[in-house]
């Protein structure tokens, strides 16, 4: 199974209350840091939810 390398590459100040809780489960907490995730339809959802704020590499 692959994985993902998301990168949070823009500021949640502004951004709703729902992408800012997704963001942080996701395990990012400062700009321009990286989590390596598993490659599974969860894990994609909530990519595609906030894919405004950040930047996704498939590993």
């Amino acid at each position: 199974m692959a994985e993902l390398k998301i990168t949070l590459v823009k500021s949640t100040i502004g951004a709703i209350p729902k992408h800012k809780k997704t963001v942080q489960a996701l395990g990012l907490k400062k700009l321009n840091s990286s989590v390596v995730r598993p490659n599974n339809a969860a894990t994609l959802g909530m990519v595609n939810q906030v894919k405004h704020l950040v930047k996704v590499e498939e590993i």
